[in-house]
């Protein structure tokens, strides 16, 4: 009796040993685990997040890196016009709901881009010859068929895309020429009245600093403000170039449209170069990016940063730029370059 109960203490301690073996090893395992980009910038009560786009649903390991190391996503394609009301009154957000239902399973927010825009909108719209009367309508009826839609689901809306020209003169779009200046306020006040809970955006290019584009921005807003239209963030978004130089006083910019009462955000941040990439332009960029995040960190409602997608493989830039690119901090490999080592040690990785 003596030995069977000897035996079974032994066989229960090794069971003990043996389950217990997994949970001590655990918590190591966590904690070794390097931060990610989305995981530090919550730690400034922040997101870090990616655009993407519908074509690269078929990379796993794209997808892998896209649900894991960012906390907010963009779809870069997927909302805009063409691709929601390819014919008048017919709405299509399959593209769409397959970004957010991927954002959802991976606990990431999501930025809706973009209500109104004058590139990629569908032929019946561009073709059509519209009175103001009817072109409203259609406006008002786009736009809040898209956020009911999305209701819920998407934390800030890109109302209007790049209104103004480069000397704050209002770009001549089709919803300017036939409406005036007041399709604004009106896309503003349409899309709140379906969803009171989502921040709605201005955004543009060739804002990161003080000049006259984002002077005309900061007056517009300023006025929305006070004739009481619900604007309540500023996207800045961030497409520069090398060859360009850096916006020094983007810091400034931001804290003078914080300073009107609402939030900024870096909506499309990318850094490009004239091809190929040498250490020295990729040392250049990766100081870029490290300035860009922390001008946005050191002002309290700057709330987050978007990168226009996160990798070379997938960005716009080559075709638009011929003979520029590698404007993302992963290289076309889905490697980590310089500038995601500097971003990451921004945000104290």
């Amino acid at each position: 009796m003596t030995r069977i109960l000897a035996a079974l203490s032994a066989a229960v301690c090794l069971t003990a040993g043996l389950a217990a073996a997994p949970a001590a090893a655990a918590p190591a395992a966590a904690e070794h685990r390097p931060r990610t980009l989305g995981e530090l910038a919550e730690k400034h009560h922040k997101y870090f997040g990616s655009a993407t786009d519908n074509p690269e649903f078929t990379d796993a390991a794209y997808l892998k890196l896209l649900g894991s190391e960012f906390g907010q996503t963009t779809p870069g394609n997927a909302m805009k016009w063409y691709a929601t009301e390819p014919e008048r009154g017919v709405f299509d957000f399959t593209a769409a709901d397959q970004v957010v239902a991927f954002a959802k399973a991976h606990h990431q927010k999501v930025r809706g881009h973009t209500l109104i825009w004058h590139n990629q909108l569908p032929a019946w719209l561009t073709e059509g010859t519209w009175t103001p009367d009817e072109l409203r309508a259609i406006l008002k009826n786009h736009i809040q068929t898209e956020v009911r839609h999305f209701k819920g689901q998407v934390m800030h809306w890109d109302v209007v895309n790049e209104a103004f020209n480069e000397d704050g003169t209002y770009r001549e779009t089709l919803f300017y020429k036939t409406l005036g200046p007041g399709y604004i306020a009106d896309a503003l006040r349409w899309a709140h009245e379906t969803d009171r809970h989502a921040k709605l955006y201005l955004n543009d290019y060739n804002v990161d600093g003080i000049g006259p584009k984002s002077d005309a921005y900061y007056t517009l807003i300023k006025q929305l403000k006070a004739d009481g239209v619900p604007v309540e963030g500023f996207g800045i978004q961030g497409h520069l170039a090398l060859q360009y130089g850096f916006p020094a006083d983007v810091q400034q910019n931001m804290q003078r449209f914080a300073d009107l009462g609402v939030e900024v955000a870096v909506t499309e941040l990318d850094i490009r170069m004239n091809l190929p990439a040498t250490p020295d332009k990729l040392a250049t960029q990766a100081t870029w990016y490290a300035d860009y995040v922390k001008a946005c960190l050191a002002v309290k409602k700057c709330v987050g940063v978007t990168i226009w997608d996160y990798t070379d493989k997938y960005s716009w830039i080559p075709a638009v730029f011929p003979g520029e690119g590698a404007a993302l901090p992963y290289d076309e490999n889905l490697l980590p370059k310089p500038a995601y080592y500097s971003i990451k040690k921004v945000l104290g990785g």
